[in-house]
Formats: structure tokens, C-alpha cells, sequence
């Protein structure tokens, strides 16, 4: 859609007289106020910040000096008046507005330097009440925001303490902001007030328990500017908070589909806990292998004989400090990402020689705040509660005649974490901490369980004695047939098919294991 250019709006310079500064985040302001003051900026403030700027030895009007009425309602009400909402929205440009305003005795205000309470800081407590949080839903910040960015015309506003050094430059060289800066300041400030009112809305609607909601309100910053999307003709950036789940800390930076690989990876190593070492490795978002072991090499090793291949230029994902013995072993082929929680000071030197190889420190885990699962479609978009629920052994039934052993039941577990990562139709074999072939995204549950066999025999893996799951039931015999066939001896699966009784009946012509976990993992 093309819009209409600005022709009916006044797009010179604009000059500052007088300033209105009402901050919760006081950092830099004085260093503001300061440059302000020496250009003989008049400056209007309030409470705390009024205090902050005058301690400086900066002259500040109180805005009550301005209004004639005091702040009351213990502060809830001290901006919210025509004295300062005329000066602001008053269109300097139109001589109806200027007379008017002259006839009222209110002055324009060139300037709002406005921040918002720290809403989301607020509520993030899990101890904070109701009545707390919505002491910091603020009225009269996000009100001067919005007249101020509506006046973008004739005043700027300073919405986020980042935009104070470049505002200072330009207004220092040129005693006025451009058109063009006042329109982009409008921009952010806009968007400030979009994801504060996003904030509460998504507050208010887990307060009252509302499933599903209404209406999803998304609001996230820029994270960074990509090179470009899947393809290079496609644009791309990423947005939200992914730095405080890694630290990119070595190699050139991440690029879209490897967005997409690390957040599998980081999936997939969060459900292996920290009771014994656990290695992934992932390529185009799916586990080419996994393995654990006692020993972290080991570990990694038992990952890659699943597939030799698939690994090369992949993404390796552990659980534990990477030593030096691993570094090694990773070092030994062309790996493109490597993660882990840390990393020693010997991996460290031999893994940042290769200046193009990234290197991933994990600060937190997805689990502790992923709830949901988000997908754009045609018209809008799909929201589904993410498929975290830890699986539960005690839930499970045993349907076959045979209980699997004590070694069967730790490959079917272990089977079971994995596949619910891989693309449906999936099917993964394993056995002794390790995968042993990996089947994903075919239209046939066979096809998937073919394709796990053959990897395994290209790679010369043994799946005699192997456990077998299903991300969903086996809709015929047929499926479990092939894994008997094939070697394996045990199968987890959700069952739930109208065939079970087939199925099952099978299972036990081979004498073999199955559970019923009564969850599917589909994953499209």
C-alpha cells in the first residue's frame, strides 16, 4: 500500500524553547537537561525527576507552577491538565491554534522527554499482587507520549533513554530537530506505548484466566537487522529477547536459518537434565543424532555414528561444560555452531582458531519461559501451548504380553525424549544411550521407519535389541512388523488407533515390548 506523501504537514526544522521532562528511567537525563539549559531551554519536570535535575544546579519549573493545581491522588494525577496537553498538541503552524492557545494563556511545548513505570520489570516478580501491579500501569506518561508523537509536526519526544545522545548532537549543531528526526522519534514513540499497553493487556489476561484469549497482543523489540531471510532475496530481522537465552561470544553472526537450528537445539538439549551427559546433533532444525554417556566425548561420539554425514557444517548441543577431549572430537570435521552451557579454557583456545565457527554460551533454558508456540498463517496465526509437559513412566501401560527389561525400558525413555523433536512422520531407533537411525517428515509412518533403517545400515549400526519410538500410533501392524524385522525389541508409541488390538497382537507374535504413553508429539 502506498501512502500519501506529507505535503499537508510543516516540515522545517523546529526549534526548542521549553521542554517537559517526566521520567521513570533517570538515566542520562541530567546530561539532557544539562545540554538543554545551556541552549536556554525552559524545563518543566515533576517529582523525582525535577529533583534529579535540580541537584544538578539546572533551574526546573515544577508543572504544578504551570497548571495552578497541585499534584494529588498520591501522584496519580499531576500532568493531566490543559495548561501542559494544549502545549503539547498545540499546531504551531496553524494561526486558529495560535491564537487560540494565546487567548488560554497556555505556552507550546517543543519538546516530552517521557518514559514509562517499569510495568513488565514489575510483574515479572511472581510475589507481586494485583493491587501492586496496577500501581504501575502508567496513565499520565503514556498520555503526553502519544499527544506529543501525534504533534510530531511541531514537538519531539524522547521515549527511551538511548535516543538522548544523538537528540543532543543534533540539537547542539543545529539549535533545532529536523522533520525527518521528529517523525522517527513519533515512530518509536508509538511503538513504546504499543508494547507497554500489550504488557497489561497480556497481564490482565492471565489475571482472569482467560483460555484462549481473546485477542494475542505481540510486541518485541528489534533484536538485530539479518542479512537476509531463508533465501538472500528474502529480507529479514529478528526480534525479542534472545540474548538473555545465549551469547553468541565468537564468529560472525547468526543468520535466520540459524536462528531456526539453534532454537532446536536448545529444545532438544533441555530435556536431557544434568544427570549424565547428553550430546545433540541438529541440521536443517532435526536431530541427526543423540546420544548420552557417562563421559561427554562419548557422548558426542554415539551422536555423530548415527549419521557421518548430516553432520558436517551442523550444529552441535551439550549439556555440560565442553572440555578439551570434545573440543577435539568436534574439531575433527567442519561444525558451524557449536553450544554449550560453558566452555574450558583449553576448548576455548583450540575452538576460536577457526575465526567462522560460532561458538554459543547457554544462559538460560527455554523451559523456564517458553508456555507457547506461535506460527504465522494465511489471515492471522496459530497459538498453542508449547509441547514441554515432561513425559511421566507412571502413566505409561504396557499392552504386550513381554515387559521390557530394565536396559529396554532406559532405550525406550531415551527414544522417546527424541523423537518428540523430530519432523512428523517421525520414527527413531535407539539403543544403550544412543540413537541408531533416525527417521523424519515422510508422509508414511513406514517410509519414516525405512528410512531409520536404512541410515542405520549405512552406518553399519546394529539394531538387534533396539527400542523403537512413534511420535503418534501405528495406524496398521504393518509398522510394527518391519521394526521386529529390522531387530528392534521394544516400541513406545501413544497408541489410540482403532487397529491397537492388531498392533499389539503383532508386537507379541515377536515377542516384543510395547508401552502406551497415551501423548502424542506430533511436531509439522
Amino acid at each position: 500500500m502506498s501512502l500519501k506523501p506529507l505535503t499537508d504537514l510543516p516540515t522545517t526544522p523546529q526549534k526548542i524553547k521549553r521542554a517537559l521532562i517526566s521520567v521513570s528511567d533517570k538515566t542520562g537525563i541530567t546530561d539532557l537537561a544539562q545540554s538543554l539549559h545551556k541552549s536556554g531551554v525552559e524545563i518543566i519536570s515533576t517529582g523525582g525527576t525535577a529533583k534529579a535535575i535540580e541537584k544538578e544546579g539546572i533551574p526546573v519549573k515544577d508543572v504544578s507552577e504551570v497548571t495552578g493545581f497541585q499534584e494529588c491522588l498520591d501522584g496519580r494525577v499531576k500532568t493531566l491538565h490543559p495548561m501542559v496537553h494544549g502545549g503539547i498538541l498545540a499546531r504551531t503552524s496553524h494561526e486558529a491554534d495560535r491564537n487560540e492557545i494565546s487567548e488560554l494563556g497556555i505556552t507550546p511545548i517543543e519538546l516530552v522527554v517521557v518514559n514509562l513505570y517499569p510495568f513488565k520489570d514489575k510483574v515479572a516478580d511472581p510475589d507481586v499482587t494485583p493491587a501492586e501491579a496496577t500501581e504501575f500501569i502508567d496513565i499520565g506518561g503514556p498520555t503526553m507520549i502519544r499527544a506529543a508523537a501525534k504533534n510530531f509536526a511541531h514537538v519531539s519526544i524522547l521515549s527511551s533513554p538511548a535516543q538522548y545522545t544523538s537528540f543532543i548532537e543534533e540539537f547542539e549543531e543545529h539549535m533545532a530537530i529536523s522533520f525527518d528526526t521528529r517523525r522517527a522519534l513519533a515512530k518509536d514513540a508509538f511503538a513504546h506505548t504499543a508494547d507497554y499497553d500489550s504488557a497489561i493487556s497480556n497481564y490482565f489476561t492471565k489475571l482472569t484466566e482467560e483460555e484462549p484469549a481473546k485477542q494475542i497482543n505481540i510486541s518485541l523489540p528489534l533484536s538485530q537487522e539479518l542479512r537476509y531471510g531463508e533465501n538472500p532475496h528474502q529480507k529479514a530481522a529478528v526480534y525479542g529477547d534472545q540474548n538473555d537465552f545465549i551469547d553468541c561470544f565468537h564468529g560472525k553472526q547468526l543468520s535466520y536459518n540459524n536462528y531456526l537450528d539453534v532454537d532446536a537445539a536448545l529444545n532438544i538439549i533441555s530435556d536431557f537434565d544434568d544427570t549424565e551427559p547428553a550430546c545433540a546433533i541438529i541440521k536443517h532444525t532435526i536431530p541427526s543424532g543423540v546420544g548420552v554417556d557417562a563421559n561427554l566425548t562419548e557422548a558426542y561420539k554415539k551422536a555423530f555414528s548415527t549419521d557421518r554425514v548430516s553432520p558436517f557444517g551442523g550444529i552441535v548441543v551439550v549439556n555440560r561444560k565442553l572440555d578439551i577431549e570434545t573440543a577435539k572430537a568436534i574439531d575433527e570435521i567442519f561444525t558451524e555452531i557449536i553450544i554449550a552451557p560453558d566452555y574450558s579454557e583449553d576448548a576455548l583456545e583450540l575452538l576460536t582458531q577457526k575465526k567462522n565457527r560460532r561458538l554459543i554460551r547457554i544462559k538460560k533454558s527455554v523451559k523456564e519461559v517458553q508456555a507457547t508456540s506461535s506460527r504465522t498463517i494465511f489471515g492471522g496465526m496459530l497459538d498453542q501451548e508449547a509441547d514441554l509437559t515432561p513425559s511421566d513412566p507412571n502413566t505409561f501401560k504396557v499392552v504386550t504380553k513381554r515387559k521390557p527389561s530394565e536396559q529396554e525400558m532406559k532405550d525406550l525413555l531415551f527414544s522417546w525424549k527424541v523423537v518428540r523433536h523430530v519432523k512428523s512422520n517421525a520414527i527413531v531407533y535407539a539403543k544403550e544411550g544412543r540413537t541408531l537411525g533416525i527417521g523424519s517428515g515422510q508422509t508414511s509412518r513406514v517410509d519414516s521407519s525405512e528410512i531409520a533403517v536404512a541410515k542405520a545400515g549405512k552406518e553399519g549400526l546394529e539394531l538387534s535389541g533396539s527400542a523403537i519410538a512413534s511420535d503418534a500410533f501405528f495406524p496398521f501392524a504393518d509398522g510394527v512388523e518391519a521394526a521386529a524385522k529390522a531387530g528392534a525389541k521394544a516400541v513406545i508409541q501413544p497408541g489410540g488407533s482403532i487397529r491397537d488390538e492388531e498392533v499389539i497382537q503383532k508386537a507379541d507374535e515377536y515377542d516384543m515390548a510395547m508401552i502406551f504413553t497415551g501423548q502424542r508429539h506430533f511436531k509439522h
